[in-house]
């Protein structure tokens, strides 16, 4: 009720909606931990003189440490609340970008992006989308596909910011310059949230019971964590290395940043109407249409590769893939316990994680065994088929439950 303190602080609340609004910047800021070490991979591999699947694998580190932290993190906001584990993390950040435009050798640069840097961004995605998640019911699709959006509007954002620094001082003073950014805007920003999570009334206005489905709560989370995986062994072959994808074609490291960022931007457009057709038709069936759409998107980078129609490509990927790994995330709120929801969305998304760095380093170890990109858009398309077989039970399940109750 309008002028009710509780209210006023709680549930579909309007500080819940400040509270996403300081969540997404926040997100949009530590997001650089995600995205920096891939508009630098063609400037780190020519300084350290590596190939490209050695190249590949301080981004490997990166999606190692986040997806670890992913779930560390998310355990702990489970116990303690989001903004202690975040202004941790917020640091380890920081320190990560610092330490790693210090280093002599692609081996100190790995560490320092899978120790610090990956595990310090972990607590912008997972664990902020959980802790998003408890403060909306009527919304709850559309807030975490924009909490999540977090994320893409970061490799919106960085990926032409960094070049333009890059151009001028070299990759290592834009990683320092970063490190410091994050640090001395992320820390007020995290204490701003410092509001613990409400908790839901049974019966309450607006509530959302768990759904039933005829699976055990592990085998549930065994699902989304093979779908989880497929899906991102697909979707990181454009996001990871489209920008040595340009090099090689000849188009230059801007015009791969451009279209990492176009692909990133329509990921946010993707996201947030994700979130709204989640509200409408469930998240199982909004995940389906994500994850088809992909499939058939990655298709397209096989035969174009012009520049133009790679702008195109680049374009529909986005907007197809976009809303994807946010509906894991609805579908554990869905369907498991509340208080569970750090720990559960952070074993998923982990796998999501997981799949991205094992994707990204598998794309350039087949590039490097056969000159070319298509063999690895061929092993993304096939990794997404095994996503979509998941999803296919998972859909088959959900509507056993809801035959069930009825």
């Amino acid at each position: 009720m309008p002028g009710n303190a509780a209210n006023d602080a709680g549930i579909d609340s309007f500080y819940a909606w400040v509270r996403l609004g300081i969540s997404l910047l926040l997100a949009t800021i530590g997001g650089a931990g995600m995205w920096a070490v891939v508009v630098v991979l063609p400037a780190v591999q020519a300084e350290f003189g590596v190939d490209r699947a050695a190249a590949s694998m301080p981004y490997t580190a990166t999606m190692v440490g986040f997806a670890a932290g992913n779930v560390l993190v998310g355990r702990a906001i489970d116990r303690m609340g989001y903004w202690i584990p975040a202004l941790a993390s917020a640091a380890a950040l920081s320190a990560g970008f610092l330490l790693a435009s210090l280093t002599t050798s692609i081996l100190g640069f790995t560490l320092a992006q899978g120790l610090l840097v990956g595990l310090g961004t972990s607590a912008i995605f997972g664990p902020l989308i959980a802790d998003i998640s408890h403060w909306f019911n009527r919304r709850r699709g559309v807030a975490v596909t924009a909490a999540a959006s977090g994320s893409y509007l970061a490799g919106a954002v960085w990926p032409i910011v960094i070049p333009y620094v890059m151009r001028g001082e070299g990759w290592r003073f834009a990683y320092a310059a970063i490190g410091v950014f994050c640090l001395a805007t992320m820390v007020p920003l995290v204490l701003m949230l410092r509001r613990g999570a409400p908790r839901e009334a049974a019966g309450s206005s607006g509530s959302r019971p768990v759904q039933p489905i005829p699976l055990s709560p592990s085998a549930l989370q065994m699902l989304l964590v093979v779908a989880g995986f497929g899906c991102c062994m697909a979707m990181s072959m454009p996001q990871v290395h489209i920008v040595a994808y340009c090099m090689d074609l000849g188009y230059g490291v801007a015009r791969g940043a451009d279209m990492l960022s176009i692909m990133l931007a329509a990921g946010v457009v993707s996201r947030i109407g994700s979130g709204f057709l989640a509200d409408r038709i469930g998240a199982v069936k909004t995940l389906l249409i994500g994850s088809a759409l992909q499939c058939v998107s990655l298709l397209f980078y096989i035969p174009f590769d012009g520049l133009a129609s790679l702008y195109v490509v680049s374009l529909i990927f986005g907007l197809s893939q976009g809303g994807i790994v946010p509906c894991y995330a609805i579908i554990v709120r869905d369907y498991m316990p509340a208080k569970e929801a750090g720990r559960r969305v952070g074993i998923v998304l982990m796998a999501t994680i997981f799949g991205m760095a094992v994707g990204g380093w598998m794309s350039g170890w087949i590039y490097d065994l056969t000159g070319s990109y298509a063999a690895a858009f061929l092993n993304g398309i096939a990794w997404n088929l095994v996503n979509l077989t998941a999803i296919l039970l998972l859909m088959w399940k959900a509507r056993q439950g809801t035959e069930a109750l009825a």
